[in-house]
């Protein structure tokens, strides 16, 4: 067997009651919520309860999620999984970080915060939405979009798949050039065209703030969304880029197979990147960890626990 890889779920996959089976079952995941709880008071209600309106505003998506994959993620250890290397989809990038302890927890779910809240603030300014373009390449998606102001290739996510952020009032007229040239657009569960342009003044001052955290080298590789490639020491420059930014993903995970990853676990809820990975290299293994039964499930064909 070759090497596990841990990556960690971006906003979309939130649902009511994420976590809550964690916490009520595994003391090192109820820990993670309780950490969340005293930084920020109504973190595990908001995942365990929160209506799914609550859940899509980026100010509560994003710490509820960092909150949940740490969780998932104390769990994993805890059953005897250990990964090799890791990352994250943009904001699982973070809990990502904090996993690999270039951060604290506590830094790291300070960081997830503020960046959510810099991000809602953004979406807030204009009316911006996401899409993924399916069953069209990369180049082909750089060509529509080159055709309107405001609609970027955004999330370069596995072949045939790529997303893209807009102003909704360009985004009708884009998504009838993508069906116009064979390909298949669907919204995501997301409020602001994030990735880019639009993001530009959270990624200012995320930077700002990123200049007073004290980084360390992760204790195993952490795969950069800006890159695709293991960090340096340029944490400050890339996680803040990162926000107005394109994510790397297909080239992430090539990258993390040519290192010698062939099995990767999501953590998080749900299987998105798990589906991303099947359809970037369909050799490797795919599980995910969102909950006690995934867990066990995923301990078991992993390494036998």
């Amino acid at each position: 067997m070759g090497k596990v890889a841990f990556v960690f779920s971006g906003q979309g996959a939130q649902y009511s009651g994420m976590g809550r089976d964690l916490f009520d079952n595994d003391p090192a995941a109820a820990e993670i919520f309780k950490l969340a709880d005293s930084m920020r008071p109504g973190t595990s209600e908001q995942c365990f309860r929160g209506t799914e309106e609550e859940l899509a505003e980026t100010v509560n998506t994003q710490p509820c999620l960092f909150a949940m994959e740490l969780a998932a993620a104390a769990a994993a250890q805890k059953a005897g999984l250990r990964p090799a290397a890791v990352a994250g989809f943009s904001l699982g990038e973070i809990a990502a970080l904090a996993f690999s302890e270039a951060v604290s927890l506590e830094e790291g779910f300070r960081l997830v915060c503020l960046r959510g809240e810099l991000m809602q603030t953004d979406a807030e300014k204009c009316d911006s939405a996401m899409a993924a373009v399916l069953k069209l390449d990369a180049e082909a998606v750089e060509r529509l979009c080159s055709r309107f102001e405001h609609v970027y290739p955004v999330n370069y996510n596995c072949p045939g798949q790529i997303s893209v952020s807009g102003l909704r009032a360009e985004l009708e007229d884009f998504l009838k050039s993508v069906k116009a040239a064979g390909g298949r657009a669907v919204p995501l569960r997301v409020k602001g065209g994030f990735h880019s342009p639009f993001m530009a003044e959270a990624a200012r001052k995320f930077g700002r703030a990123l200049e007073s955290v004290k980084f360390r080298q992760p204790a195993v590789p952490l795969y950069s969304d800006c890159t695709g490639l293991p960090y340096g020491d340029e944490f400050a420059a890339l996680l803040s880029r990162q926000i107005c930014s394109p994510v790397r993903w297909q080239d992430i995970i090539t990258n993390m197979i040519e290192s010698g990853i062939d099995t990767f676990i999501e953590i998080g809820p749900g299987r998105t990147l798990c589906g991303l990975i099947e359809k970037t290299d369909g050799s490797v293994r795919t599980f995910n960890i969102g909950d006690c039964e995934s867990l066990k499930k995923t301990a078991e064909e992993v390494c036998g626990c």
